[in-house]
């Protein structure tokens, strides 16, 4: 089969597998009586804790909302893993990024949940969500780097896989380089960000992916940009991506004064602080 051959049916395997997997992924009700945002608050890189609902200001489309809830209770994590192993990824960088991936596994409780999805051309799930910790370990392990690079089709199965109910969805996003075989479109997949509760962060070499559709699919999502050095860089980023996860608060507000329907824009804010705050650019809530 030529390459191209073998993209278009990874192509057709991707969209029938994450438009499956989307019926049922983590999205916003059509009714929404509450609203539940993941907020990291940083003051010059440093988390800013002890925060209460009253000093957060949360507008929804402009309209000043009461916020019920915030916490930072340690909810089991859903960590999802999508992995780049084109043909550059190999040797040293390889052994890199599986220990990278091997690492951060360690760092998992026994209630956090795991799955591992790797792309080159052709997109492959070694591991849907689990508890057992140690078959995602497996999966990585029998990774062979090959082929060219399909990130946004990856990127739209791997939103796939969160856990509709219970826990909190990270998606750790890594690639080397720029996407040469991907089908969809970036604007097709950042819209079905819009629709998903999946935050994702983005890891890439510096100098050798062209970076902005893991901008704008991070800030869309809450998440961020990791930029490393060299893959040597990768096991420090994953574990301080995982850190910073569980750091954030959980914000709760019932919509009050807005539509009940379409996009919801969000601005969130610490009242009297000049802090970095980072969540989602907002919701969006379908028409019945």
């Amino acid at each position: 089969m030529t390459v191209h051959g073998a993209a278009a049916g990874a192509a057709i395997l991707v969209m029938g597998f994450a438009d499956a997997a989307l019926a049922q992924a983590p999205a916003f009700s059509s009714r929404v009586e509450a609203v539940r945002v993941d907020v990291l608050v940083t003051d010059r890189g440093q988390v800013v804790q002890g925060l209460q609902p009253g000093d957060f200001e949360v507008r929804d489309n402009g309209v000043v909302q009461d916020v019920d809830f915030v916490s930072l209770q340690q909810l089991p994590l859903n960590v999802i893993l999508a992995l780049d192993v084109s043909a550059s990824v190999s040797g040293e960088r390889l052994m890199h990024l599986q220990g990278a991936g091997l690492a951060l596994l360690e760092r998992l409780t026994g209630s956090d949940r795991a799955a591992l999805l790797t792309f080159s051309h052709v997109v492959g799930l070694r591991e849907e969500l689990t508890l057992d910790i140690d078959r995602v370990r497996e999966a990585l392990g029998f990774v062979i780097p090959k082929g060219e690079t399909a990130l946004v089709d990856a990127t739209y199965a791997a939103m796939a896989l969160g856990a509709p109910e219970g826990g909190r969805n990270l998606l750790i996003l890594f690639s080397d380089g720029v996407d040469t075989a991907s089908w969809l479109t970036p604007d097709s997949v950042l819209a079905s960000a819009r629709r998903s509760d999946v935050v994702v962060y983005g890891v890439a070499v510096r100098g050798r992916t062209g970076s902005k559709f893991l901008r704008d699919l991070s800030e869309l999502t809450g998440g961020g940009v990791f930029e490393v050095e060299s893959t040597r860089d990768l096991s420090e980023t994953f574990l301080r991506i995982l850190d910073l996860f569980r750091q954030r608060y959980i914000l709760s507000f019932s919509p009050r004064g807005v539509s009940s329907s379409g996009w919801h824009r969000l601005e969130i804010r610490i009242k009297g602080r000049r802090v970095t705050v980072n969540a989602r650019a907002g919701y969006e809530v379908s028409r019945d």
